[in-house]
């Protein structure tokens, strides 16, 4: 598998939470997915959700993801 850019992972991640919602339909994973939701301007709808992401992709792994 090639490396991911942020982008990339992020949406693997979004897509993988959207499964597990439909499976569960938890509420508490429609909040999260609420916030991750993606504006036109490319922006999370909680502006700290990026910022939390890209601090679990450093912890995760000591190569820099492309942007």
């Amino acid at each position: 598998m090639e490396n991911l850019t942020e982008r990339q992972a992020f949406d693997a991640m979004v897509l993988f939470l959207e499964q597990v919602y439909e499976r569960t339909e938890s509420d508490d994973i429609a909040g999260l997915l609420s916030d991750l939701m993606l504006a036109a301007d490319n922006q999370t709808s909680d502006p700290a959700a990026w910022q939390d992401w890209l601090a679990c992709l450093q912890r995760v792994t000591p190569v820099h993801f492309s942007q």
